[in-house]
């Protein structure tokens, strides 16, 4: 065994050793009921408060587990003054796309129109100019080759190629003068997660943004951004406070389902990320003197840790660099935090990756206690529900 650790630690390192190490003692006996917890439907939020900044806010001091309840629009006070605040300025996408196969019918090309033709297209990312990854229904019946139209015919797509779990490749083509994009964000809907019982009502393309989004790559919304108003912002920056913003294309890493009952065999979906050069030397400039970077949200702990790992795999001196790069990290207890100090996030669902992350954050016992705690308190949960603070 020392051989082997000797042999890794010329080729990765010792703190990648640490990781891997750590990792995978947890993965070995970590299983998936370990991340599990009891919430009743009612708990489940199903529309947003009726203020962006109205949500309760759950404090949970991870070093010894201690929490307390408080009010999102008293978070610019709860803030030490210290903090270097990261953003996602990622902005949804109306990813949901409803449309009608098209099926040869003596040897010309024509939309079904029987019952049950409805094509459901849930875009996931964007891999090449017009080119998707997405899941489709009914998967089974359509296969590579078939052609999907939207709309009145405005909108084509093609699906290329199947991919694992159920994923298709599919080029989209404009059938008029506007561009693609233009026809998603006319004719897409707004892609509400599964537990939300209900079809997306206009509001929520208000409401599933945050205030601060800005570049078109999202598919699902960073959630614990959406309690923040232009009047939190201020406030925020009234203290002293810096911010920065990045941006990480949230798709299926985000929300993809832990499949097996052990966490070693789950293997993440790519999600692409990109970070601006300001931002790069803010983090850096935090961490060398040793103050809180807090990441508003999981999918910006994805982005920093990502970074984080690349930069330490290439031997650079700065804790993160700017760029783009692609995070397949599945961060479980175990994993060593390189850039994040503290974290705002809202509740996660049971055995999910972002329950795993976390714990692999605040530590698994000390996270569901505080869960159990925001369960019997009537918190609100998911997308559009309250928030934890951790720290």
């Amino acid at each position: 065994m020392l051989i082997i650790i000797a042999i890794f630690i010329q080729i990765s390192g010792p703190l990648d050793i640490l990781v891997t190490l750590m990792t995978s003692c947890y993965n070995r006996f970590m299983r998936l009921e370990d991340l599990d917890y009891a919430l009743p439907a009612n708990l489940i939020a199903q529309y947003p408060p009726p203020e962006r900044d109205g949500a309760r806010l759950l404090l949970l001091n991870r070093s010894d587990g201690r929490f307390a309840d408080a009010l999102f629009s008293d978070f610019p006070k709860l803030l030490h003054g210290d903090e270097l605040l990261v953003f996602n300025n990622a902005r949804v996408i109306p990813a949901r796309l409803l449309g009608q196969q098209r099926t040869l019918n003596a040897g010309r090309e024509q939309t079904r129109d029987a019952a049950g033709a409805t094509v459901e297209v849930f875009l996931s990312r964007e891999i090449a100019p017009n080119t998707w990854e997405a899941l489709v229904k009914p998967g089974k019946k359509l296969q590579v080759g078939t052609r999907i139209l939207f709309g009145a015919g405005e909108l084509e797509g093609k699906i290329l190629s199947r991919g694992e779990f159920g994923v298709r490749t599919i080029a989209f083509t404009s059938q008029d003068g506007h561009t693609v994009m233009h026809h998603i964000e006319s004719l897409g809907h707004v892609p509400l997660p599964p537990y939300i019982s209900r079809g997306d009502a206009p509001d929520d393309r208000v409401r599933y943004q945050t205030v601060f989004n800005k570049r078109p790559v999202a598919v699902a919304a960073p959630t614990a951004g959406l309690h923040f108003t232009e009047q939190t912002l201020r406030a925020i920056h009234a203290r002293g406070i810096e911010t920065c913003e990045l941006t990480l294309n949230v798709g299926l890493g985000t929300f993809q389902p832990i499949r097996g009952e052990t966490l070693e065999t789950h293997v993440m979906h790519a999600e692409s990320y990109e970070i601006p050069e300001s931002t790069a030397k803010q983090i850096c400039e935090a961490n060398a003197r040793g103050r809180p970077i807090l990441a508003v949200g999981t999918t910006v702990v994805r982005a920093l840790e990502a970074a984080a790992l690349e930069a330490t795999q290439s031997r650079s001196a700065d804790v993160i660099g700017a760029g783009t790069g692609e995070a397949t990290l599945f961060m479980i207890p175990g994993f060593s935090f390189r850039v994040v100090n503290a974290l705002l996030t809202n509740f996660h669902l049971p055995r999910s990756t972002l329950l795993a992350l976390v714990s692999a954050f605040a530590g698994r016992e000390q996270v569901l206690k505080a869960y159990e705690h925001a369960v019997s308190s009537g918190y609100r949960f998911y997308s559009y529900g309250d928030c934890t603070l951790i720290r």
